[in-house]
């Protein structure tokens, strides 16, 4: 990759490298509706002993929005290819990929087509699909996910502050809810209701079986978003993976529970 290309790839995305250089390389991915401002509770306990990449999905945080391609990023795809593309901008191999939530199964898609550029993946919170099939619990009906996605048309704003506290899970911890609210606030309303789409819509479940680098399934209790048996079909589905039942509540531990995953994390790669 040329140089200018390199650099349009990092500004494209808002990559920013911080902690110990001479460390292993962690990678850490956001969900829907928030930025890599949302690792800011984990980042800096993995930054002693790693070297932390961030960076915000197109449409998101500081990233370049202009960037944003709707046939490009009709599915979770796009998202991979750009995982990939900051990865060989920096010349990164032996990489840790934590995703959250959707990036969960963005990670599982990067790592899939590269494999030799990882060294293990973390997802937390992953579902491969959130609408039930036959033998399948992934938590929502069709008709639930078509009503999410009617209000989010109808009223972006109204439907953040609506979902966010159900999202987060931590109905006695407000200033979390309000943290979420906001990020999703900041959103561009237009990227957020395609990459709803995509994210509520998508089925990677016979990607699981690909995965082919070390694997931990970090889960919350009642997480409304990717509740227990999904994760737990995860594991299943990922030959040799790990799974822990983190000791918090909802869909954003990396909020509300950060010393845990920052503990987990540096147990599995320990």
């Amino acid at each position: 990759m040329a140089a200018a290309a390199k650099t349009d790839v990092l500004r494209r995305n808002n990559v920013t490298v911080s902690g110990n250089p001479a460390g292993p390389l962690v990678m850490l991915a956001h969900g829907f509706g928030c930025s890599q401002e949302t690792w800011n509770l984990v980042a800096p306990q993995l930054e002693p002993d790693h070297a932390v990449l961030l960076f915000d999905h197109v449409g998101a945080g500081g990233s370049d929005w202009t960037a944003y391609d709707r046939q490009k990023y009709a599915d979770l795809d796009g998202y991979a290819a750009d995982v990939l593309d900051i990865l060989e901008a920096l010349d990164a191999t032996e990489v840790t990929f934590v995703g959250h939530s959707v990036s969960a199964m963005i990670g599982v898609l990067a790592a899939n087509r590269d494999p030799a550029r990882f060294r293990a993946l973390v997802l937390v919170g992953p579902s491969p699909r959130y609408v039930n099939a036959d033998g399948y619990h992934g938590g929502f009906e069709q008709s639930d996910i078509d009503g999410l996605l009617d209000s989010l048309d109808a009223n972006y704003l109204g439907w953040a502050r609506q979902l966010a506290p159900v999202i987060m899970g931590t109905p006695d911890r407000p200033a979390l809810e309000n943290r979420l609210t906001d990020s999703f606030c900041r959103f561009d309303p237009d990227v957020a209701r395609q990459f709803a789409r995509v994210t509520f819509l998508s089925d990677n479940r016979e990607d699981l079986a690909a995965v082919s680098v070390p694997t931990l399934v970090l889960q919350c209790r009642a997480d409304a978003i990717a509740p227990e048996p999904v994760g737990r079909y995860v594991h299943d589905a990922i030959r040799g993976s790990e799974m822990t039942m983190l000791d918090a509540t909802g869909h954003v531990p990396i909020l509300s529970a950060p010393d845990q995953v920052a503990g987990e994390i540096r147990r599995f790669l320990a």
